[in-house]
């Protein structure tokens, strides 16, 4: 029995090119046929550790943090509206769209990851932002996508006060800041060598045989 090829994604919630990156890996995966040669785990990293409660308003945000101009902004979201498109996956950019903080999420996905359930609640997370206009940083609506993926809300929702939980997930951040990630999607292969960015289907699918070769 050949060992599984450990595949570590390095992302945010809130991050459009890293759904985009998954989506397109996912799809490398299916159409190569090694869905049971490969085993995914999702690591935390904040875009905006610092972003306030109240979240702030998308194009403020870009601007701030990039420089980028309103039109530039749209350019780059009609981009990632195309993109997702082609994967099935649906980006809802409006007027009053929020960047929210997102360290709460972190720690449920790290929960999830006990039941098996980590992809399908980062899928329905990034769902619930990107496509339905929901505010991921609220704690009714994480309830109900841990809900929605069926895991125990109550359990789940119970360590987002929970110190050694958070400490796991600001542990696990500094680990992959000082394994040198600094921007994401970063994608792992058995902690040996990555890619960054939304790479397109063909070079993951390359990737993926080449190691799968060498293992």
């Amino acid at each position: 029995m050949k060992d599984k090829l450990k595949i570590d994604i390095v992302s945010d919630v809130v991050c459009p090119w890293c759904t985009i990156g998954y989506k397109r890996l996912e799809k490398a995966i299916s159409e190569l046929g090694i869905q049971d040669q490969v085993e995914i785990e999702w690591q935390p990293f904040e875009l905006n550790p610092n972003m306030p409660v109240e979240g702030q308003d998308l194009t403020e945000h870009i601007e701030e943090k990039y420089g980028s101009s309103l039109e530039q902004q749209k350019d780059s979201q009609q981009h990632m509206a195309d993109a997702g498109a082609e994967l099935g996956f649906t980006f809802d950019y409006f007027d009053k769209f929020k960047m929210v903080n997102t360290f709460e999420n972190h720690i449920l996905l790290e929960y999830a990851h006990k039941f098996g359930k980590q992809t399908e609640l980062k899928m329905r997370l990034m769902t619930a932002f990107f496509s339905e206009r929901k505010d991921v940083s609220d704690r009714s609506i994480l309830k109900q996508a841990l809900l929605d993926v069926g895991l125990n809300a109550e359990e789940g929702l119970a360590l987002l006060d929970n110190k050694e939980a958070r400490e796991e997930v600001k542990s696990k951040e500094l680990y992959w800041q000082q394994m040198g990630v600094s921007s994401v999607p970063t994608i792992v292969f058995n902690r040996k060598s990555a890619v960054t960015g939304a790479q397109p289907v063909d070079v993951f699918k390359s990737v993926l045989q080449e190691l799968l070769e060498a293992s």
